[in-house]
């Protein structure tokens, strides 16, 4: 049982980053696709910035920074631009996808997997079988709570959820709405780095090619499965994860008596499951209200 549990807290955990910021990028009204990739920017440069400096504090460091800057890159072409945020967070996606490859290519002169000589801190000895997990595990539930009481309890996250749904009401009473994206995204960007960072370096201390695997999109869905709330969306993540850890047992267990491809796709078909379910249960998904508002001005 131990063992489930690990796999779903190392599978879940990157996922639940990821999925956060979603949810802050869907308050501020904005539906955010890019979230695979940011999320493998933060693995890829997590895993250079160990083999580069030595310290995984720079490279965690290194990483926040160049997600907040993709991040700001996508508010830039989103809000100032005008572009359609569909399009751009998908072309986002795109240029983390391929910048990532090119970067391995340029420092290392080949496309293979760059290995790092250490990866998160772990728990200890001292927390048994479960000592093998990263610091970040034990951080995510702390951070669902602090988002959660961000976005529900605080003067911000009434801003926030104002500038996302009424901009006109918002900035009608001195909030600036584009401000207010910005942060989101910002505030997303480190998520999506420390989701990153958790995934190549959590258990692995590896980075490959596209290894996110569309787990940016897993955690699009979901906020839509959750229904943009923290707690529903993080629990949505969690169910993935589980669906995830159940293929992979499944695996050793019945070997090849079930594809290993039907198997290996349980989390995807989950997904979307999880969609057309929540999406029936509420008569169907609406886009983000505030933004078609906001880019009518």
């Amino acid at each position: 049982m131990e063992d489930i549990v690990i796999a779903i807290l190392r599978s879940g955990t990157p996922l639940v980053y990821v999925t956060l910021a979603g949810v802050i990028a869907q308050r501020a009204g904005i539906w955010h696709l890019g979230l695979e990739g940011l999320m493998i920017t933060g693995a890829c440069a997590t895993v250079l910035g160990i083999v580069l400096t030595g310290s995984i504090w720079a490279a965690l460091l290194w990483a926040i920074a160049v997600c907040v800057a993709g991040s700001v890159l996508f508010w830039f072409v989103v809000e100032k631009l005008r572009a359609n945020q569909i399009i751009a967070g998908l072309g986002l996606t795109g240029l983390g996808l391929g910048g990532t490859t090119l970067a391995v290519q340029s420092i290392f002169g080949t496309q293979a997997a760059v290995s790092a000589p250490f990866g998160l801190p772990r728990l200890g000895p001292a927390f048994g079988a479960y000592g093998s997990l990263s610091v970040l595990v034990v951080l995510m539930p702390v951070l669902v709570l602090a988002v959660w009481v961000m976005l529900r309890r605080t003067r911000f996250g009434l801003r926030l959820a104002a500038s996302g749904e009424h901009p006109f009401a918002a900035r009608s009473v001195g909030v600036n709405p584009s401000a207010m994206r910005l942060a989101a995204l910002v505030m997303g960007g480190a998520l999506c780095a420390l989701a990153g960072a958790e995934l190549a370096t959590g258990s692995l201390q590896i980075f490959a090619q596209n290894m996110t695997a569309g787990r940016g999109f897993m955690g699009f869905a979901a906020v839509i499965f959750g229904a943009g709330h923290p707690i529903g969306a993080t629990l949505a993540a969690l169910f993935f994860a589980i669906v995830g850890a159940i293929g992979i047992k499944a695996q050793l267990i019945f070997g090849d008596r079930i594809p290993h491809d039907l198997l290996l796709g349980l989390p995807y078909i989950a997904t979307v499951l999880g969609i057309w379910v929540s999406t029936k249960l509420r008569g169907g998904t609406k886009a983000a209200n505030g933004f078609t508002e906001l880019r009518n001005e």
